[in-house]
């Protein structure tokens, strides 16, 4: 075994833009911190639309995640700001708004829900008719029955994102291993470290376990620590919007199409995303003719000139869920580990409040009462489901 003997302050497990950005705050207040993973910056971000939408994501039930999605989201222009002035890369945010439309009675109806749920939950979202959608929109569907208007959701292009982040952290002296962690090393009951594929062991202050989807899989990890996160898995469309056919969309537009979620969104550069599936299949990343088909299908009847449009990406990846959909956040009962996974659809919006509270907690030993009810300890002791479903030991 090879041994490396500089110790890091904080070692990070896991390279997408949760690990990223708990390494670059950790680094921002003086720790010596590194970060595992065999691509820096790869992961869920490469499929991930982007949406910075705290608003038109809002589901019955969540209403504490809306107070953790709202305080990030309240926090992007600072954080983007502060993100490109550190690296010099425009990270693609814009503030464009997002449309949600209804096309049938029922959606309506649903939508109308919906909007009493925001209004009552102190979030600024407007009824428009399906005219006015229409007007806001003229690439709907005629069909459109009616939508909510909600101007403070916002996007980023969360790859750009991912780059800047690691720029970011080798500016601010962050060590970044690029190969797969093996095994949580545990000393007289406290994390210290991990063992990497190659055999090198890699000692650490504290661990923070920041893989995504993976997080809970790594072997070493007590049972009872085991963080109860499985994948959900998301296929993704990219298409080109050619000049002649612009302005195509000038915001995100999302629906519910046969019980289905859908969603465009336009970026700047000329890129349009259509995404996205949800599908509980494991570690498949196969990006399928249905799931193409179905995405297409349901796009089509929201924006109808979407078939003039040249197909150039298909991506599927796997999104961290929780048993509550909402991430866990903070040290767990192993001393010297920590958690900052299960972000689950919300991980590009949590960026910034994940990485503020994570400096926090590593600072002062306790959570930010806006992350507190996001601890790992409301989920009780024992076996967790990630391990009890994929018992087999895996690199992270």
């Amino acid at each position: 075994m090879a041994l490396v003997p500089d110790t890091a302050d904080v070692l990070v497990v896991g390279g997408g833009i949760i690990g990223l950005v708990t390494a670059w705050r950790a680094a921002q207040h003086g720790f010596a911190t590194a970060v595992v993973d065999p691509e820096p910056g790869g992961g869920a971000a490469q499929v991930a639309a982007g949406m910075l939408a705290a608003v038109t994501e809002l589901h019955h039930g969540e209403q504490t995640l809306l107070g953790l999605n709202l305080a990030s989201a309240e926090r992007y222009p600072d954080f983007a700001a502060e993100l490109t002035g550190a690296t010099g890369l425009d990270l693609g945010y814009r503030r464009s708004g997002t449309l949600a439309v209804a096309l049938d009675a029922d959606d309506r109806a649903h939508m109308r829900e919906l909007h009493a749920l925001q209004r009552r939950s102190g979030l600024d979202s407007e009824w428009l008719s399906g005219r006015e959608c229409r007007r806001l929109e003229p690439m709907l569907a005629p069909g459109v029955r009616g939508g909510l208007r909600v101007d403070g959701d916002h996007q980023i292009d969360p790859r750009r994102l991912a780059a800047a982040l690691v720029t970011a952290c080798e500016r601010a002296g962050v060590v970044l291993h690029r190969t797969w962690a093996q095994r949580l090393t545990v000393l007289r009951d406290r994390a210290a470290g991990v063992v990497t594929a190659d055999g090198t062991a890699l000692a650490a202050g504290r661990v923070v376990l920041a893989a995504g989807s993976l997080s809970g899989r790594l072997a070493g990890v007590p049972d009872d620590v085991v963080p109860p996160v499985r994948p959900v898995k998301g296929q993704v469309l990219r298409l080109t919007v050619p000049k002649r056919y612009a302005p195509f969309l000038s915001r995100t537009v999302r629906a519910v199409v046969r019980g289905s979620q859908v969603y465009l969104v336009p970026r700047e550069s000329g890129e349009l995303v259509v995404g996205a599936t949800s599908e509980e299949l494991g570690w498949d990343t196969t990006v399928t003719a249905g799931g193409v088909y179905e995405l297409l299908r349901d796009a089509h009847e929201l924006v109808p000139g979407i078939t003039e449009l040249p197909l150039t990406e298909t991506r599927a990846g796997l999104r961290p869920g929780s048993p509550d959909n909402a991430p866990l956040l903070g040290p767990t009962v192993l001393d010297g580990l920590l958690l900052a996974t299960g972000h689950y659809r919300n991980g590009v919006l949590l960026t910034p409040v994940t990485g503020d509270a994570m400096a926090h907690v590593l600072t002062t030993g306790e959570l930010p009462d806006v992350a507190r009810p996001f601890s790992p300890g409301r989920f009780g002791q024992g076996p967790a489901g990630a391990a009890r479903t994929n018992p087999t030991e895996q690199p992270v």
